[in-house]
């Protein structure tokens, strides 16, 4: 894959611990290098969301998450591959591989493989991203660029400009032990 020199760019602000806002499959995100501390702070901060409640990672492809899945039975592997690149978010069990700054008070992280171009291109330069709506905590997610920078004046270090990916719904949410669906879609 040949990145685009915005995306590389994008890249590199995330590298450099930036927080980025950045076109979804239904509406704007919010990114940032999920190992970087700082970075996810100052997310939390610009959004005004709780560390507690946890946050989203996204990939380009199942394989960016070997660390967390390659030790799961292969049913929840299969489970998982089966719904990726696609609208559907897993939570999985994270067996303290993650620092508390993502997984907030669960036991679970919620994990994602895109189908939007331009995430896939992204995460295949930076590895794994933090990935939240990009709305302040309470308001509508963002549909338009026009409402991150609304949103968001002088607060982010990058925006990546692009189309959504024409979904209605944020994806679904699943918890892949019980199968049970914690959020619609």
């Amino acid at each position: 894959m040949i990145s685009s020199w915005r995306v590389r760019r994008m890249a590199k602000v995330v590298r450099d611990g930036g927080v980025i806002a950045y076109p979804t499959e239904a509406v704007w995100g919010l990114g940032c290098d999920p190992w970087n501390e700082d970075a996810v702070y100052r997310l939390l901060a610009i959004k005004a969301r709780p560390v507690e409640k946890g946050l989203i990672l996204v990939a380009d492809n199942i394989r960016q998450f070997d660390f967390l899945l390659a030790d799961l039975p292969q049913e929840w592997q299969d489970r998982l591959g089966g719904t990726w690149p696609g609208p559907n978010t897993w939570l999985v069990p994270h067996q303290n591989r993650l620092p508390e700054w993502i997984t907030g008070e669960h036991t679970s992280v919620a994990l994602r493989v895109s189908a939007h171009p331009l995430v896939r291109e992204l995460c295949a330069l930076t590895g794994p991203l933090v990935s939240t709506s990009a709305n302040p905590a309470g308001r509508p997610a963002a549909r338009t660029r026009l409402r991150i920078e609304q949103y968001f004046r002088g607060e982010l270090d990058g925006v990546l400009g692009g189309a959504l990916g024409g979904r209605r719904n944020p994806s679904l949410i699943r918890d892949l032990i019980s199968g049970r669906v914690v959020r619609p879609a």
